[in-house]
């Protein structure tokens, strides 16, 4: 293992009395700061009135607080040449800005201000959930977009973990400042925090700031939401397009697993670039898509593997033929050069999220999110390293041992049923 692989800049870590987790990272070649706040809670931390509550919230930080209109939040950011911005996800909501080192103070009360006084104005609020409707017109008009929305509602039928993130129109449009509100104090609570920042920044400043914007948060205990049970399943959405788009799924692994890597492994040895099976084999020796991949997501109690692709009506059941045939032969005879070349590419894309300091606080906040330490490169890379061809094969025949999910829209007509799929899988 190479040294250029493993050499890290140093994390400090300070918590505040309340829970709340500060990191940085000193980055001296560069002159600008990432600064972002990580909250430990996403959609699957909603109950069944919350559907869409986080992302809506996500929304709101930027419309307005007890000091600050819209205007003015975007105003002082970017007077001083930085940029705002927020995302939700399953598991984890952030909003992050970045700006020249020597405004880092300016960048920090805006985070502050966004998350403390929010001021949830109910035209402001109108606004913001009809944006979010059209968001949500949006997806249902993008057939390769709504398939992973269904293909997650499947593979986790009538659990949180499986809900799209936007929510319903119904539970968009009934959302109130009195539900916001009851959401944040349950769930927006310090121990479920992390203020990462990376770049030109100093630790004693953010810290400091830490303290004054966020210290009198009160401290409360976490609730732990419901456990992801993969259910399986399948839903079909015939739709007359042109093209149908399919995903096939299998339940996956936790981040926390022991066999997260080698499942990983075999997804992208199946499906991760231009030198995999199934872009080989459907896209270049058969021409059955444009285009194919497989992917594994993991979560911190479950996961969700699965393939993805768009083929004419047409060439269905052939596409799905193939995929499964090359979903068998991978368990059996996955080569030294293919390990080589998956763990070279793992690699790559580990280290290059951490060239920039957008990258290094993301991984910060996760990490001490998810493991309450910061994983070193080097520790993830030893575990790739020790892997080889038996582990990733039997991953991959523990992967098809579980019962499928399959989501489809378009011209599915082709689709074979989910026994046939099912015994496919068997061989």
């Amino acid at each position: 293992m190479n040294q250029h692989f493993v050499r890290e800049k140093r994390v400090d870590i300070t918590r505040l009395s309340n829970g709340l987790t500060v990191a940085t990272e000193h980055m001296p070649e560069v002159a600008t700061a990432t600064l972002g706040v990580w909250v430990g809670t996403g959609s699957r931390h909603e109950q069944a009135h919350e559907h869409g509550l986080s992302h809506l919230i996500e929304h709101m930080a930027f419309k307005g607080t007890a000091r600050r209109s819209a205007r003015q939040i975007a105003e002082d950011i970017e007077n001083v040449g930085g940029d705002i911005n927020a995302a939700t996800s399953v598991e984890y909501t952030s909003y992050t800005a970045r700006v020249l080192g020597e405004n880092v103070d300016v960048a920090l009360d805006v985070l502050g201000d966004i998350l403390i006084n929010s001021a949830f104005d109910e035209a402001e609020l109108a606004r913001e959930k009809s944006v979010i409707l059209q968001e949500y017109a949006a997806v249902e008009d993008t057939p390769d977009d709504l398939i992973y929305d269904a293909f997650m509602e499947t593979a986790f039928a009538g659990q949180p973990v499986g809900r799209p993130i936007l929510g319903t129109p119904e539970t968009i449009k009934s959302f109130n400042e009195g539900t916001i509100r009851a959401f944040l104090a349950r769930e927006y609570i310090p121990s479920k925090m992390v203020l990462a920042a990376a770049g030109n920044v100093d630790h004693a400043q953010i810290v400091e700031a830490a303290e004054r914007l966020f210290g009198a948060m009160p401290a409360a205990d976490i609730r732990t939401p419901e456990n992801g049970h993969y259910t399986g399943g399948e839903r079909r959405i015939a739709r007359k397009l042109e093209q149908a788009n399919i995903v096939l799924g299998l339940p996956g692994l936790s981040f926390k697993d022991p066999g997260y890597y080698a499942t990983h492994l075999f997804a992208h040895i199946l499906g991760g670039g231009l030198t995999s099976r199934l872009w080989h084999e459907v896209r270049e020796t058969r021409g059955l898509a444009y285009s194919i991949d497989s992917f594994h997501w993991p979560f911190s109690d479950c996961g969700l593997f699965g393939i993805g692709a768009g083929t004419a009506g047409s060439d269905v059941k052939e596409l799905t033929k193939v995929t499964l045939d090359c979903m068998r032969q991978a368990t059996t005879d996955i080569s030294e050069i293919e390990m080589i070349r998956s763990k070279a590419q793992m690699k790559v894309a580990l280290l290059t999220a951490l060239e920039t300091p957008g990258g290094r606080i993301e991984r910060m906040a996760r990490q001490l999110l998810s493991w309450g330490r910061i994983v070193e490169s080097d520790e993830i890379v030893k575990k790739v390293d020790a892997l080889d061809q038996d582990h990733v094969r039997e991953a991959g025949r523990l992967l098809l041992q579980g019962n499928p999910t399959v989501a489809a829209i378009g011209p599915i007509k082709g689709l074979p049923s989910l026994e046939v799929i099912t015994a496919g899988l068997r061989g």
